[in-house]
């Protein structure tokens, strides 16, 4: 089953320095019949203005991916580390027992995000932070970024989830496959451009929910750029 969540049916947020689209409940908003998908529980599209960003606060307990879409964004948490992702790369947090961070965007432009929470498979993990800069898969295949699934190779940055996050760029009329297998499922954004999932549309930045499918064909009907997560259905 493909299920279709248009970008302007998303939760949202804005203030003066933060313009958020909420995929699932988060904050203020609330909708009970969009709390995740399987271990997937947060699916946030911020827009953070120059200069500014996310003040010192904590987590716990929750695998949290940042990928950026535009700009850059800067990190700093309590076990001293400080990093800049640019767009098109990853960076992954391990809360674990606990940690507090802070992101701000130090670029002259907005920076764009999704940060993507997902739980881990087991509680009390030592907490950690890593970036990587990853080239852009074209066509073939999404190429996983953050990957904690059985078998992951090691090219990827490590979760402590059994799930993955993938993107990867395709050329108008271009086509890609990921395989999800039994009792997984996927959430996925074209966060440029215009797809269809197993033939069903979907528009730039609308969530597409995948349940129940073994194979996942996305083709592009205008240049796109794809992020999906593969996670237990449960």
């Amino acid at each position: 089953m493909i299920d279709v969540q248009p970008f302007d049916r998303l939760g949202r947020f804005q203030n003066d320095w933060l313009n958020a689209r909420h995929h699932f409940s988060f904050g203020h908003y609330r909708d009970a019949k969009r709390n995740g998908v399987g271990r997937l529980l947060v699916w946030n599209d911020d827009e953070i203005a120059p200069g500014t960003g996310f003040d010192p606060h904590p987590h716990k307990e929750m695998e949290i991916i940042t990928y950026v879409r535009e700009g850059a964004i800067t990190h700093r948490d309590s076990l001293g580390n400080e990093g800049r992702t640019e767009a098109g790369d990853v960076q992954v947090m391990h809360a674990g027992t606990g940690i507090v961070h802070a992101e701000y965007n130090r670029e002259p432009t907005p920076t764009r995000i999704f940060q993507i929470w997902i739980l881990p498979d087991r509680a009390g993990v030592t907490p950690g932070w890593g970036s990587r800069v990853f080239p852009k898969s074209t066509g073939a295949s999404l190429a996983p970024l953050a990957d904690g699934r059985p078998g992951a190779d090691g090219s990827a940055l490590p979760l402590n989830a059994d799930a993955a996050v993938l993107a990867g760029t395709l050329a108008a009329g271009q086509s890609t496959t990921h395989r999800l297998g039994s009792g997984r499922t996927a959430y996925l954004v074209a966060a440029t451009g215009t797809i269809t999932v197993n033939g069903v549309a979907a528009g730039t930045r609308d969530g597409v929910t995948v349940t129940g499918e073994d194979l996942v064909t996305i083709t592009a009907n205008d240049a796109a750029e794809i992020v999906l997560v593969d996670v237990r259905a449960a």
